[in-house]
């Protein structure tokens, strides 16, 4: 952990283990992450990015260890395909205020907002289900966003759309942290790690092997594992 001795970490997981089944998906992580900042977590599929974001959001029971928050920060999550109701766009983004019992006045201008916000205002009417891969994924950022979230969490969010579209998500998820949101990104393409994070969390079989500010990671030294992985000596199972 690499916080000043007086910052108090906003998430915190202490010795976090996540089992399913007798699968261990985390294994007895450690990771304090402070307001504003910017977290990649990389590693080979199947090393725990995406159990590690869930056990932040606490949408996983840990078999051990702990979950801390300082007070209660408002959580969103953005995952790799969003799930979208078969409702208008704006619909599915006041899905979550709703959920949050804001009035539906203010629902809808929020709603709105948050569309403008990803480009997306002028499809608001249109059905979620068939806008394109890279729509679906900003109109989900507008979602997330409208909930006013103080930490962000991304689970590749850009893994299976075009060039065009991931530049357009980068875009927004670089605009969000620039206000002041805390965001953990998982990603598989480095060149988004060197652009959107400012550190780097490196897993491998659910285990935390490095933790480490971004130039370090990409300029060394690191645990033998993460070399590997850099250099394309691992395989992606």
């Amino acid at each position: 952990m690499r916080l000043g001795d007086r910052m108090t970490p906003l998430l915190e997981l202490r010795g976090a283990t996540v089992r399913f089944g007798p699968k261990v998906a985390l294994n007895a992580v450690d990771l304090a992450v402070a307001r504003g900042e910017r977290i990649a977590l990389v590693g080979a599929n199947g090393s725990g990015k995406s159990t590690l974001l869930r056990a932040l959001h606490g949408l996983v029971p840990l078999a051990g260890g702990e979950r801390r928050m300082a007070g209660a920060p408002r959580i969103a999550m953005v995952f790799q395909r969003p799930f979208m109701l078969r409702m208008t766009v704006r619909a599915n983004v006041e899905l979550g205020l709703m959920l949050q019992r804001v009035p539906r006045a203010e629902r809808r201008e929020r709603a709105m907002h948050a569309l403008e916000r990803v480009g997306l205002a002028s499809e608001a009417g249109r059905i979620g289900r068939v806008l394109s891969g890279g729509q679906q994924q900003r109109a989900a950022l507008a979602r997330a966003w409208a909930l006013r979230p103080e930490v962000l969490l991304l689970d590749e969010p850009t893994a299976s759309l075009d060039p065009s579209a991931k530049r357009e998500v980068e875009t927004l998820v670089g605009e969000f942290a620039a206000q002041g949101i805390t965001v953990l990104i998982s990603s598989h393409n480095l060149g988004q790690v060197k652009r959107l994070a400012s550190r780097v969390v490196y897993l491998e079989h659910g285990r935390l092997l490095a933790d480490v500010p971004t130039a370090r990671f990409f300029d060394g030294p690191l645990p033998e594992e993460a070399m590997r992985f850099l250099r394309g000596e691992l395989p992606w199972d």
